[in-house]
């Protein structure tokens, strides 16, 4: 089955130091890398995806502003497909679509940042446009979020997204995607 990588919304503003840091971006963003890595090595398609805000004032991600840069962790290499997003659906307003349908590809693994928004909102356009879809699930993160006087940890946020998500494809840890693939040697 014909398979691309989304490496989605791995950018500086969501690190350390940025503008909208997420709970431990690193380690997820290492394990994108993994899978990253085996696309690259193995000739797989893969598509990295920035978002970059429309507002000048915008809280983060804005346009010519180092917090938009994809991280130095997925860094994204010359020559190397590129989407430009403005909004959480990584197909909404893009070239995304076209792009897997020229290639012919038939499923999509998911990786990348925030596993509440923009993980969430390009699985489930992934599977209304048909696609089967593969949420890396060690290789998202999210932050707590806060609900009335209610703080939702970001383990919890991340863990209830992933059980959603669930009806929609499946979720699993990156080593258990690298052996799936392995197994059918057809990236």
């Amino acid at each position: 089955m014909k398979t691309a990588l989304l490496v989605i919304d791995i950018q500086k503003d969501y690190f350390p130091g940025g503008k909208y840091p997420l709970v431990d971006p690193l380690p997820a963003a290492k394990k994108a890398y993994m899978l990253l890595q085996c696309f690259r090595e193995h000739g797989g398609h893969h598509i990295h995806i920035q978002h970059i805000a429309l507002k000048p004032d915008a809280p983060f991600f804005v346009r010519g502003s180092t917090g938009s840069d994809i991280h130095d962790a997925t860094a994204h290499f010359v020559g190397e497909p590129i989407v430009y997003k403005h909004y959480p659906n990584s197909f909404r307003e893009t070239n995304l679509l076209e792009i897997l349908k020229d290639w012919g590809v038939e499923r999509v693994v998911i990786t990348g940042m925030m596993t509440h928004m923009c993980v969430d909102a390009t699985a489930r356009a992934a599977a209304d446009f048909g696609f089967k879809v593969i949420v890396a699930e060690d290789a998202c993160a999210t932050r707590d979020l806060t609900y009335g006087d209610t703080t939702i940890p970001a383990e919890h946020v991340h863990k209830a997204f992933l059980a959603a998500l669930k009806s929609y494809g499946d979720v699993m840890k990156s080593e258990q995607v690298l052996a799936l693939l392995a197994d059918e040697m057809n990236l």
